[in-house]
């Protein structure tokens, strides 16, 4: 049943996208578009701004890392431009691009960082060597870039990403601003705004970091209620807030949302399709339960997460289906104890954390949703509160 799933939902995506350029060969124009671009940087390196611009190839099938031979000083400021796609599927048009792709670090033991765009500026805190590294198929096994899934795993896929390295020689934002005019394409112009209005973390929540850092999660305000945005396109992130609390019967977690837009069409327990919108907890055993809005599936189902690197950990149930109360504000309550019984088995003595998932880079469309205060609580009056 769960292979012959996997194929219906598979056809249904071949059928959304047949007829259009593979995703191997958009690829290949993005990569040329960079190129060219960065042949044009030449003209703007004796503007002073610039202390050096280089250019990388991170392919597929590359073992991390890439060592880029830049020996980076400490305080310098560089800003990276990346394109391509690493493709899981041309019939399927699946792929992930830069943002989700590139990783970078300084010095062998500097700990791993990405970026929230597929233009990225940083500050060196620690001089050393700058290495580049794709993402997928691996996952990362600590934040020195260790990959703890199979190296083999990188021969499977196609494609890769070019990058540009640019070194200032003041900071980033001054020689954006000094170049952005001459550059007909607007990437240095972009990158610029990026920059001008970052987008920080929920107070008191951070990203998880084996998927980087984000902008799609955001302190809001939605019909007078204080919450956090999320806007996903594209993209995937877990935020995560600390929420020890002691599991005894009848504990629950209430909380409330607003899903304006759900980020897939179809069913989402299929790898090809696993695009979704959720609340999660996260057990002191590793494992978390997250509760989903579905496009399709009924509420009440239950299934493990189709990813290989998620399968034994994330258990996903279905709260709500199909477009019905979508735009409007709606209160959830969960009891913990049960629904760990029901799906997984013996459940653990205590909660550590609650995340907000937002996934969005398998058919790529946009999922937009407003969440409310988290509340854990018990039968005997324990009570935590999360805004």
């Amino acid at each position: 049943m769960g292979i012959a799933q996997d194929l219906r939902v598979a056809a249904r995506r071949w059928r959304s996208v047949r007829g259009g350029k593979s995703a191997s060969s958009q690829a290949a124009v993005e990569r040329g578009a960079l190129r060219s671009w960065f042949s044009s940087l030449e003209k703007l390196e004796h503007s002073g701004a610039i202390v050096s611009a280089k250019i990388y190839d991170v392919e597929a099938s590359q073992l991390p890392w890439l060592d880029t031979r830049l020996d980076l000083d400490d305080g310098e400021w560089v800003s990276t431009f990346a394109a391509g796609r690493v493709v899981l599927s041309d019939p399927l048009d699946l792929w992930v691009g830069p943002q989700f792709q590139l990783w970078m670090r300084v010095g062998e033991g500097g700990a791993i960082f990405n970026g929230t765009r597929d233009s990225h500026s940083f500050r060196v805190e620690a001089p050393g060597r700058l290495y580049l590294a794709g993402y997928f198929p691996g996952q990362w096994g600590d934040d020195s870039g260790r990959i703890s899934t199979s190296l083999n795993d990188y021969r499977k896929f196609r494609g890769g990403l070019t990058v540009v390295v640019i070194r200032w020689r003041s900071d980033a934002a001054a020689g954006l601003a000094a170049l952005s005019a001459a550059d007909g394409t607007g990437r240095l112009a972009a990158e610029q705004a990026r920059i001008a209005k970052p987008v920080p973390a929920p107070e008191g929540w951070r990203y998880l970091w084996m998927l980087g850092q984000s902008d799609i999660f955001r302190s809001a305000v939605e019909d007078e209620r204080p919450c956090i945005a999320c806007h996903t396109e594209r993209n995937v992130s877990i935020l995560q807030h600390d929420a020890a609390f002691d599991l005894t019967e009848g504990s629950n977690l209430r909380w409330s949302w607003k899903i304006d837009e759900l980020p897939s069409m179809l069913r989402e327990d299929t790898q090809a399709s696993h695009d979704y919108l959720s609340v999660a907890v996260e057990f002191e055993n590793g494992r978390d339960i997250t509760y989903t809005w579905s496009a399709e599936l009924p509420a009440g189902t239950g299934y493990w997460c189709p990813l290989p690197t998620w399968k034994d950990r994330e258990f996903h149930v279905v709260v709500r289906s199909g477009n019905n109360d979508l735009e409007s504000w709606v209160d959830e309550e969960r009891d913990l104890i049960a629904d760990y019984r029901r799906y997984i088995g013996e459940p653990p003595r205590r909660v550590v954390r609650v995340w907000l998932i937002a996934v969005s880079i398998f058919q790529r469309r946009r999922g937009r949703a407003f969440f409310g205060k988290f509340v854990l609580q018990d039968k005997d009056g324990r009570r935590l509160e999360i805004d």
